[in-house]
Order: C-alpha cells, then structure tokens, then sequence
C-alpha cells in the first residue's frame, strides 16, 4: 500500500549537482505511465476503487498539477518569497472528469506539459538552482533543485498507486 502524499516528510539536503538527473527523472514520467497502460482496457483504468480516484483520474491529476509546477519555477525566477499555493482539495482533478476522457489525450497533453515544464527548467541560469523560497505548506525552504525533486516525489507516488490498483 503506497502511504499517503501528504504524510511524507521530506528533507533537501542532496548537493544542486543532481539538477540535470531531476530534469531527466521528470522527462520520462510520460514514458513510465505509457508503457505502464499500454493496451489496458478502458473499463480497468476508469475504475473507481472504494469511490477513489481512479487509475486514469490518477494520470488526470498528474496533468492538472503541471501548471503548479511550472508556475513553482517561475516563483524562482521571479525570486518570490513563497511558492505558488496548491489547492490541497485537488478540486481541479475532482472536477475535470477525467474518466470521460480518452487517455491517449490525457497522456498527450500530459506529455507535453512535462516537456515544457523540463525545457524551462533546463533554461534556469544555474546560480538558480540553489536559490531557496518557502514551500507553503512544508514550512521549509526549498531550492528549486528541491522543487523539481518534490516534483519527480509526486510523480512517483501516483505511478506506485497505479502500479497497485493495476496488481488489485
């Protein structure tokens, strides 16, 4: 059973050095989640479980927070003092109906997010990297080497809970 998103504790203490190997982590989530649903039946990925987030709305929240990640990276360019508030209700995944959705379009614009989130990131001036804002709902400073990190983290926990609802 993957534990829950928002019981994870993280601590940012790797070297920047490891900036490339995020960019490169996050440029091949979109690869992972195809290979992982590669012809799988519709009716398995819309599944709901227990009146939860199906295997789909799953990869559908994967999207919709894309524009939090990148508006993250602007927030150090901008040299803000707090990043960008997520909407911890995830009411855009609840709402967006992402079942009705054909999932070769999801991964589409997924994979294409992700593309320009890692483009723009690879554009940070590297003295960038380094530079920490308060995440506002850790309460911790992190560096955008951080963010990306937090970024591949969430990932990852959504790919292991699709991995367990595919082995259900």
């Amino acid at each position: 059973m993957v534990s829950r998103w928002f019981d994870r504790k993280f601590e940012f203490t790797f070297p920047v050095g490891l900036f490339p190997n995020l960019c490169v982590r996050l440029r091949g989530t979109p690869a992972r989640l195809e290979e992982m649903l590669l012809d799988r039946p519709r009716a398995r990925l819309i599944q709901r479980p227990d009146s939860k987030w199906s295997i789909q709305e799953h990869v559908g929240h994967l999207l919709d927070l894309e524009e939090l990640w990148i508006a993250r990276l602007y927030d150090f360019v901008k040299g803000a003092s707090q990043l960008s508030v997520a909407d911890l209700s995830n009411r855009k995944t609840d709402e967006a109906n992402h079942n009705s959705t054909n999932l070769d379009d999801i991964l589409r614009r997924f994979r294409a997010a992700r593309t320009q989130l890692v483009t723009e990131a690879e554009k940070l001036a590297p003295e960038l990297h380094s530079r920490t804002i308060l995440h506002p709902r850790l309460k911790q400073p992190m560096r955008a080497v951080d963010h990306l990190y937090f970024a591949a983290e969430h990932d990852d926990h959504h790919i292991a809970r699709i991995w367990d609802l595919l082995r259900d």
